[in-house]
């Protein structure tokens, strides 16, 4: 039986081709918002960090009624380091709508996105956004889509996709090219006519599938999935099992059903198969779960998720500032937290070491690690975490593997030399080159996920911000050699104190400096970075000397350089092995492992 009142659709795409736009511009046009109604942009990017990086971070579930019909739509995120939220969300949709930018056209995480969705069969729609850009190059842009379709052997059905061109940003969409609408109803249409309706057997038991999971106060755990089968009714009782764990088997009930409406969800009786749910009473719960009855508790099978690629120890902060101004600071609130994330990130693995105050943490990519970094911070944590490794592995002859990535860089053509330079240095291999009219080149290259550690900085530097840097997980190859390291050395902190204008001033002249006056340092703390690439201790507390004498031109008013302030990222590019970051919700440091300038020498010569 076919449920032809509901269809499922996901939006994937790039970043920042206009996925959540598109899902404002669907919102709208639904009537979902009143005329004078006042929205913001990206209503569905509801993290802090979503709305300052204007990015999509965890997939969302929203619906709209259109024709008598419900449409559940899911947001999710482009970027391949929340890849694995991408890969088990899909499980949820018959349908997916893939948004490509009329300028750009089809980048790393176009393909990577749309590789997942054929591996599931699932029918794409093909809407070209942003086609109001005065460099939109749209009769291109749908043959490289069309070539990328051929590249992933996907089946011939998917060179028959539909079409739709659309300005998210205007709220609008049309079947047809250059003819302007005044709303989405067209890409509502194709969605109703191209989407197929999910069937199903109602009178089997029921089945639910947890894609994703949720957390409230009052209701506790909550599992997103589709029901696969059945009817699910309040106060039915319940087996959870997993495909991937054959042990696994626990009696439930189900406490409370929600369903999706618009922004919201919806407390219901019962649902029937093809809606996606929200479950809660089901406090042991994970992503990959089968909810089922005892009829037939066979679990269903789960896409694996892609391996984590870097990792990073994340430790107590021993610091002599530690405990000043952060709310959870010891072993047991980081390693709760810890834990507590990788429930609902599939992505992230968490794993002792050899002491109880650090625990490592591996996840898809720099992003995805420092996202995790920046929403504990916000939450009042306190840590330290070290400079991010990527993941070896060993082949059957015992030879080093690595992980390897695609980069592909957009950049003005004048500064491709600089670019093919420094990733030449960094173990890359370029593998393609594509000129384009506008004077932009797209530089493709194979290198080693180290290699691009520490690079995006240099990167926009190298190429005055105007460059575009993307990447996906190829695989992993032999080990391509050393890299050499950072080119810059650190400026220390001597003495513990308040730093003075006159130690600055100083200090600022041998090298750049990451604080300013007033500020307190303590012994071992990197306050500068010093161009010749070499360690220096300087001390930034120091006092001018009083005299009562005074010649002319010798009270001349000390000026300081703005000190550099830099992000999570900045840091984790900047960190070298005997280094640390200090994270406390209002401070980012660098410091050193050893903080004695003794002990550290003495330990730099026994090395």
């Amino acid at each position: 039986m076919k449920r032809e009142d509901v269809r499922n659709v996901a939006i994937i795409a790039h970043v920042d081709h206009g996925k959540t736009t598109l899902v404002d511009g669907l919102l709208r046009t639904s009537g979902l918002f009143r005329e004078n109604q006042e929205v913001k942009d990206r209503v569905m990017d509801s993290n802090s960090i979503e709305k300052e990086r204007g990015i999509t971070i965890l997939s969302k579930n929203t619906s709209i009624r259109y024709k008598d019909t419900k449409i559940n739509i899911i947001d999710t995120p482009g970027h391949a380091d929340f890849g694995g939220e991408v890969e088990r969300v899909l499980n949820m949709a018959e349908s997916v709508v893939l948004v490509v930018d009329s300028h750009e056209g089809p980048m790393p995480q176009t393909k990577f996105v749309l590789k997942k969705a054929i591996e599931l069969n699932l029918p794409a729609i093909v809407c070209i956004n942003k086609v109001d850009k005065p460099d939109a190059r749209i009769d291109e842009v749908e043959d490289e889509v069309l070539d990328l379709f051929i590249s992933l052997d996907a089946d011939e059905s998917y060179l028959e996709s539909p079409f739709v061109y659309a300005s998210a940003k205007e709220g609008w969409a049309s079947n047809k090219k250059n003819v302007k609408k005044d709303d989405m109803t067209d890409l509502l249409d194709t969605i109703l006519s191209y989407t197929p309706a999910f069937e199903a057997d109602p009178n089997e038991p029921f089945k639910v599938l947890v894609s994703t999971t949720d957390y409230n106060e009052y209701l506790g755990r909550i599992a997103i999935g589709k029901v696969e089968s059945g009817i699910i009714r309040k106060n039915d009782p319940a087996i959870i099992t997993n495909f991937n764990d054959e042990d696994r088997k626990l009696k439930s009930k189900i406490v409370t059903i929600y369903e999706f409406e618009g922004l919201e969800r919806s407390e219901v009786e019962e649902a029937r198969f093809g809606s996606i749910v929200a479950l809660s009473g089901m406090e042991d719960i994970n992503i990959g779960d089968t909810i089922a009855t005892e009829e037939d508790f066979e679990p269903i099978e789960f896409t694996k998720i892609s391996e984590p690629t870097l990792s990073m120890t994340f430790s107590v902060n021993d610091s002599p500032f530690a405990g000043r101004d952060g709310k959870y600071v010891t072993s047991r609130h980081l390693r709760d937290r810890l834990l507590k994330e990788a429930e609902s990130d599939v992505s992230l693995r968490i794993e002792p070491t050899d002491t109880t105050e650090a625990f490592k943490v591996s996840g898809r990519g720099e992003l995805h690690l420092s996202v995790l970094i920046e929403n504990l911070r916000r939450e009042g944590y306190e840590f330290q975490v070290s400079k991010p490794e990527v993941m070896y592995k060993e082949d059957e002859n015992g030879k080093k593997l690595e992980p390897i990535e695609l980069a592909t860089i957009d950049v003005d053509s004048i500064y491709s030399g600089s670019v093919i330079e420094k990733l030449g240095r960094r173990k890359g291999e370029m593998v393609d080159m594509k000129p384009s009219q506008s004077g932009y080149n797209r530089l493709i290259f194979r290198i080693p996920a180290r290699g691009l550690i520490g690079y995006r900085s240099e990167f926009m530097t190298d190429t005055k911000g105007t460059g575009i840097l993307n990447s996906e997980f190829e695989g992993y190859d032999f080990y391509k050699g050393d890299i050499e390291s950072r080119q810059v050395g650190s400026l220390i902190a001597s003495e513990t104190g308040i730093a003075s204008a006159y130690g600055l001033n100083s200090a600022q002249t041998r090298g750049n400096l990451f604080i300013g006056p007033s500020e307190e340092v303590y012994e071992g703390l990197v306050v500068g970075m010093n161009a010749k690439g070499l360690d220096i201790d300087v001390n930034v507390c120091k006092k001018k000397k009083l005299t009562n004498t005074r010649a002319s031109g010798s009270d001349d008013a000390i000026i300081l350089t703005p000190p550099i302030r830099m992000s999570v990222e900045e840091m984790m590019e900047f960190v070298e092995d005997d280094e640390l970051i200090e994270i406390t919700p209002h401070s980012l440091r660098i410091r050193k492992r050893i903080l004695d300038s003794n002990l550290r020498y003495k330990s730099k010569k026994n090395k």
